[in-house]
């Protein structure tokens, strides 16, 4: 209050101070012109008006109509006036004055206000964005209080949610707004102040249900940008609340297009081996008349088929211990060349109606990785190329070193994979459209080599043209073998 009272009353003595400087300068003045003179006073108390309200601009214009009458109007140095049509001109000058005070008193007013209205804009659009990039809700509701406070300068502010029944902080040593009266706010639509402790209760309103209730220390913020608090608030904690449903209806989903796949690999490619392992082992029993020659041949039927039953369920096992990531990895350091010889061999019989062409220089340098596990992904990559080839059709294995990266690929001249399928042929169980009942396959090929390479910190790619073949590559990073 002291420090109040001393700007203020600075300002009368600067605008006393004024008044007499204009005395002043044109007392002296032999030949001034009234009209001038008033106009200077009208202009200073204008600019008193402007800058520093209407009590002392009212001040000023009083004391200039003084200094006016006793100082420019005949007769000069006295109070009286002898001419009557200065008594109207004197008139005219203090209304004049007052009024022009009084309006440019509202003008800065409303300057104040709509400053005050920018900034709360501002502050509202840092608030949403800020309540944009969450969308748990439980985060949302942890950090609300903190946003609110930290964005409008408050003291402190609470969160309290009807459907959670729970209060939320900005901090845990807020304490200003108890539980009980955000309990009562939350079942009303208006605000409620309390001076003596500078604490506001306004209600969250969903529509016009009201779902909560915002507690807050601190003044200076408006009633309207509060309820535009309370609905940003509102609509961000709905939002986040409906992508938290949308993400398990995603994930409800996700999982049964797995089952649906897994169940159709089984009905598809387990079903093949285990029909042909059926009808040799009834054949065996049942015909008497089958030869040596035949009853061996039925025999191979059926020790091929079971080994395709158990590299199948081997196949599962893998991805399932990849996806849990409990992998050992037994990192070494190798040649590419040493991993594409083990692959080769192990797919020795799928690639025998394939040409096999290596592009692998000798300059290649040694990578750290596990070598019967970067094998299986050449293996993996080298049966897709087969099986989605035509027979006669080479398939090409190359190697080169890249931004600090071994590349390894195995390109074919097979159907090729549209752009729409690129992006989920890696994914589990997935199978081209076109080739889901023509070739043999669960899915998994693919998505465990992803899943062995990403492993060992690289990543892994295909680049294709519809009829012109496709190009799998993947790239382990060498800066681990200190290249």
């Amino acid at each position: 209050m002291q420090r109040k009272l001393r700007y203020s009353l600075f300002r009368y003595s600067i605008s006393t101070a004024s008044a007499a400087v204009i005395v002043a300068v044109y007392f002296r003045w032999p030949h001034v012109n009234e009209t001038t003179v008033a106009l200077t006073f009208l202009v200073g108390i204008l600019l008193v008006a402007a800058n520093w309200g209407l009590r002392h601009s009212i001040y000023l214009s009083i004391l200039s109509a003084a200094a006016f009458n006793f100082f420019f109007l005949p007769p000069v140095l006295t109070f009286t006036i002898g001419d009557g049509r200065n008594w109207v001109a004197l008139l005219a000058f203090l209304v004049t004055g007052i009024v022009a005070s009084q309006l440019a008193e509202r003008a800065r007013r409303e300057a104040k206000i709509s400053h005050s209205r920018q900034r709360e804009a501002e502050q509202l659009y840092e608030f949403s964005q800020q309540m944009l990039v969450t969308g748990n809700v439980i985060d949302l509701l942890n950090m609300l209080p903190q946003m609110i406070a930290a964005t409008f300068g408050l003291a402190g502010a609470a969160v309290y949610l009807r459907e959670r029944d729970r209060v939320y902080r900005s901090s845990p040593n807020y304490m200003d707004v108890t539980a009980t009266e955000l309990r009562d706010a939350a079942f009303t639509r208006d605000h409620s102040h309390d001076e003596a402790r500078d604490v506001t209760l306004v209600p969250i309103l969903l529509g016009t249900r009201p779902i909560g209730a915002v507690g807050i220390t601190g003044s200076g913020t408006s009633p309207e940008a509060l309820d535009a608090v309370c609905g940003l608030a509102a609509i961000a904690i709905e939002r986040a609340g409906a992508v938290e449903t949308l993400t398990r209806v995603e994930a409800s989903r996700e999982s049964e297009r797995l089952r649906n796949a897994l169940l159709d690999s089984v009905a598809h490619e387990l079903r093949t081996p285990l029909t042909s392992i059926t009808a040799a082992i009834t054949s065996l029993r049942t015909d008497p008349l089958l030869n040596v020659e035949q009853r061996e041949e039925m025999m191979e039927v059926i020790e091929e088929e079971a080994a395709r039953l158990d590299r199948l369920v081997g196949q599962a096992m893998e991805m399932a211990e990849l996806d849990a990531h409990e992998i050992k990895l037994d990192l070494r350091m190798h040649s590419m060349r040493e991993a594409v010889d083990i692959a080769l061999e192990a797919v020795h019989s799928a690639m025998k109606a394939h040409p096999v062409e290596l592009r692998l220089p000798d300059s290649l340098p040694p990578v750290q990785m596990d070598m019967e596990r970067i094998a299986k992904v050449l293996q993996h990559l080298l049966e897709n190329a087969a099986k989605y080839s035509e027979e006669g059709s080479p398939i090409f294995i190359s190697a080169e070193v890249s931004r600090g990266q071994l590349v390894t690929s195995v390109a074919d001249r097979g159907a090729g994979v549209d752009d729409f399928e690129r992006m989920m042929i890696f994914d589990k169980f997935y199978r081209g459209q076109g080739q889901r009942y023509r070739v043999q396959g669960t899915g998994m090929g693919l998505a465990i080599a992803k899943a062995i390479v990403e492993a060992h910190g690289g990543s892994i790619s295909v680049t294709s043209q519809p009829s012109q073949g496709s190009v799998f590559s993947f790239y382990l990073p060498l800066q681990a073998s200190g290249q």
